[in-house]
C-alpha cells in the first residue's frame, strides 16, 4: 500500500471510533507532566500491546527510505545508510496508549527530531507536521509537539532493532502525548503552514493527544 491510500477499516478501527462516540475511558481528571507520572485514567503494564490498522508493511532497511518536504528551506532523501550516518541520540521515556495502557522506561535510540529539523531547517511560516506512513497511516502535529526534548526518530528499542510489528524500521515517537501520535513505519515527514488532522484525528480523537489534560476525543 502507498502513503497515498487511507487503510481499510477494520474491526479495531470501527471500536475506537465507538469509543470515541461513548467518551470510554474518560475520567474528567487534569494532571500535570510534573505532577504525576501516570496519567488519569491509565494503567500499568510490563508488556507491549501490539495496535495497529490490522496491515504490516513489508519493507525493509535495504528498501526503506524517508522523505523531508514542504515548508523547509533543504528537502530530504535518505536510505537506511543515510539515515544511520546522521547524530543518534538515546532517550528512555515513557509510553501511554490511547487505549489506557502505559509503560514506563522505554529504552530508545534513533535521530533526535531536533537534529531532523537542523537538517532540514522549516521555513518561518511553517506550523504543521504530517506523518505519513508505509501503512498509509497519517497523523499530525504541531511543530513544537514534533520539536519536543525527547522527541526522537527511533530505530532501536532496549538495545535492539525496533521489530517489525512495533513499527520498524523507524517510527517517531513524541512521549509527552498519547502514542497513535508516535507513527510507525515512517515514510515521509511533510511540515505545513495549515493543519491537516490524520486518519484518528477526523475519526473522532482529539488533535493534539495530551494525556495528562485526558485529551482523548474530540470536544473534550
Amino acid at each position: 500500500m502507498t502513503d497515498d491510500q487511507e487503510p481499510p477499516e477494520s474491526k479495531l478501527t470501527r471500536s475506537k471510533q465507538r469509543w470515541a462516540r461513548e467518551g470510554k475511558f474518560i475520567t474528567g481528571k487534569i494532571t500535570r507532566p510534573d505532577e504525576a507520572r501516570l496519567p488519569p485514567g491509565q494503567h500499568l503494564t510490563a508488556d507491549w500491546p501490539v495496535l495497529d490498522l490490522g496491515l504490516l508493511p513489508k519493507v525493509t532497511r535495504e528498501r526503506w527510505w524517508l522523505d523531508v518536504h514542504g515548508t523547509v528551506e533543504q528537502t530530504i532523501y535518505w536510505t537506511w545508510p543515510q539515515f544511520m550516518a546522521q547524530p543518534q541520540t538515546q532517550f528512555v521515556s515513557d509510553i501511554h496508549c490511547v487505549t489506557t495502557w502505559s509503560r514506563y522506561d522505554n529504552q530508545w535510540e534513533g535521530l533526535a527530531t531536533r537534529d531532523l529539523l537542523a537538517a532540514c531547517r522549516p521555513r518561518a511560516d511553517a506550523r504543521f507536521v504530517a506523518l505519513h506512513c508505509y501503512d498509509g497511516y497519517i497523523t499530525n502535529l504541531a511543530l513544537e509537539d514534533f520539536a519536543a526534548e525527547d522527541a526522537l526518530l527511533a530505530h532501536s528499542w532496549s538495545g535492539k532493532p525496533l521489530e517489525k510489528e512495533h513499527g520498524g524500521p523507524v517510527r517517531l515517537v513524541v512521549p509527552h502525548l498519547y502514542f497513535w501520535k508516535s507513527a510507525k513505519w515512517l515514510q515521509r515527514i511533510e511540515f505545513l503552514t495549515e493543519d491537516a488532522p490524520g486518519f484518528w484525528e477526523v475519526r473522532g480523537y482529539h488533535n493534539r493527544g495530551d494525556p495528562w489534560a485526558e485529551q482523548r476525543y474530540s470536544g473534550d
